[in-house]
């Protein structure tokens, strides 16, 4: 299988600091291997910097026979402006049409898809990306510069409701004007574009390579894949019922610039219930899950379906919402959170897949990771509070979606909360509705996806104002220093800035965020690379089926 490596950075002075760090026993293998590929180094660059063969350091993907038909269990959600994606399962169907600059990958490094290459000068504040050449999109158009800077205008427009992609632009965003500042996209030549930070900014490589970042063609920006089907991949969409199932064949009228086995992938949507999905799987309604979870991840494995497990900064928070009262008072939030016990939650919402997290949505994982004291969990010293709130008497109405894991962890939640005193009414609606308005409800559940950095969740979540800010939480002064936490390159410095933020995060009573989860998929045999991603990623071009 081609895996299109980059080749033009062979080091960056930064990356080599991270190297000695890694041979110093201060850094993962993961660790630097984000680190170093966010700088423009490549990964079989940094894997000799560290004095490894890529061969031996990777999980090598296999090359699969051309042909056949993948039937793969997924939600089928209703498709829209990429940049305004709210789910994984959106960008999965649609990464067969429209492709991505970077990709992020299970070892931790980031590699180009449509870009060739990239570099950042030393203090990550410029960046130069390269376009992979010969790439044209399926109506005959090239892939050029000029549709990259198109891209990043469109993400850094934060006047376009719901686009989280502005976010993850950080300063190439006007704060005046709420789109791109002058002067920071440029392009080069047709290969080439220059972005310019008005200060440092980690994060560039690491926001494209998100999922709401597919990358549209330039006069495309802003439109529904499906209403054009114009892109650089090899598919095409032919059926796509929201709830129901989408289908992907391969676009024979398109000369795929890479490479793409499967000749058809189908996804099938059975609803929210995973004993639905193992009832589908015993009767060989699919081959491939998107995610197993809970009590069913042992018994797919017990009808011989092989399982792929992957340690990751995936959560669920169950927050309140600061825009309503009695949420708006410190007081009640900090309540909450003494209330209930991180490891309850682990054990009855994901059957113990995880480990106890810390209510402030920063995992050990995450190089920047600050240590803090345990967390305090007292019912006493939260009835008394709530009290002092003036506020024993509210009935708390939880939300949340009818499934598994989401719904069980927030029942974990209801309980401990009323053990503790609270007045609790639970909430349970099914997803076609819940999702329509997940970032209102007063309180509710979510589940967050992995990100490789610290402060690239907290960009997203709880900034103030951002369009994924569910919690309503809105502070000046951490603003201010997830500004700063965003220029520095050296984790071990901001980590200094990170502690504090984590600390602001338990001392707001922001949210509860109380596991991290371990996620499994199940794949019939002969099913090819269809092992679990840190963050759901499906890409359908590297999939297949043995003969």
């Amino acid at each position: 299988m081609t895996i299109h490596p980059r080749t033009h950075l062979a080091t960056h002075p930064v990356a080599e600091m991270y190297a000695d760090e890694y041979k110093a026993g201060k850094l993962s293998r993961r660790e630097f291997m984000t680190r170093s590929t966010a700088l423009g180094v490549s990964a079989a660059a940094a894997y000799s910097l560290i004095g490894l063969a890529p061969s031996t350091a990777q999980a090598q993907m296999a090359t699969p026979p051309m042909g056949g038909s993948l039937r793969i269990q997924m939600e089928v959600r209703a498709l829209k402006d990429p940049r305004t994606f709210d789910w994984s399962q959106m960008a999965n169907v649609s990464r067969g049409i429209l492709e991505y600059l970077v990709e992020s990958r299970a070892d931790g490094s980031f590699n180009g898809v449509l870009l060739e290459s990239w570099e950042a000068n030393e203090d990550a504040s410029q960046y130069i990306l390269r376009v992979r050449p010969g790439i044209t999109f399926n109506n005959g158009d090239p892939f050029t510069a000029e549709d990259v800077a198109a891209n990043f205008i469109g993400w850094c427009d934060s006047t376009v409701e719901g686009n989280s992609m502005a976010a993850r632009m950080g300063a190439l965003v006007d704060p005046d004007t709420g789109v791109a500042r002058e002067g920071a996209i440029e392009v080069i030549d047709d290969m080439t574009v220059q972005i310019t930070y008005p200060a440092s900014d980690i994060t560039l490589v690491a926001g494209i390579a998100d999922y709401p970042a597919a990358v549209q063609h330039r006069d495309l920006i802003g439109t529904n894949p499906l209403d054009h089907g114009i892109g650089t991949g090899a598919y095409r969409v032919t059926d796509y019922e929201v709830g129901v199932s989408a289908r992907l064949e391969k676009n024979t009228d398109h000369t795929y610039w890479g490479e793409a086995y499967l000749d058809e992938i189908v996804f099938i949507d059975l609803g929210q219930d995973p004993a639905a999905w193992f009832a589908g799987a015993e009767a060989g309604e699919f081959d491939m899950t998107y995610e197993t979870v809970g009590e069913f991840v042992d018994l797919f494995s017990a009808i011989g379906w092989t399982q792929s497990e992957v340690v990751t900064a995936a959560t669920v928070v169950i927050r309140p919402n600061q825009n309503n009262a009695p949420y708006d008072d410190v007081r009640v939030r900090r309540a909450i959170a003494l209330a209930v016990d991180p490891q309850v939650c682990l054990d009855l919402g994901i059957n113990g897949q995880g480990v106890t997290a810390e209510n402030h949505h920063v995992a050990p994982i995450h190089p920047e990771y600050a240590e803090l004291p345990p967390i305090t969990v007292d019912k006493e010293a939260a009835a008394a509070l709530l009290a002092e709130a003036g506020q024993s008497d509210f009935v708390f109405e939880i939300t949340s979606i009818d499934d598994d894991y989401r719904r069980n962890t927030t029942d974990a939640v209801a309980a401990q909360l009323r053990d503790a005193g609270f007045n609790v009414e639970r909430t349970v609606i099914p997803g076609s509705t819940f999702w329509n308005d997940w970032t209102t409800y007063s309180f509710s559940s979510t589940n967050w996806n992995h990100r490789e950095l610290g402060v690239i969740i907290l960009n997203l979540a709880y900034r103030s104002g951002v369009a994924w800010n569910e919690s309503g939480f809105a502070n000046a002064e951490f603003d201010a220093l997830l500004d700063q936490a965003n220029g520095i390159a050296d984790a071990d410095a901001r980590r200094e800035i990170m502690a504090r933020l984590q600390s602001i995060m338990q001392e707001e009573g922001v949210t509860l965020q109380p596991y991290w989860r371990s996620l499994f998929r199940h794949y019939r045999d002969g099913v090819i690379n269809a092992d679990m991603h840190p963050k759901f990623e499906i890409n359908v071009h590297y999939l297949g089926v043995a003969a």
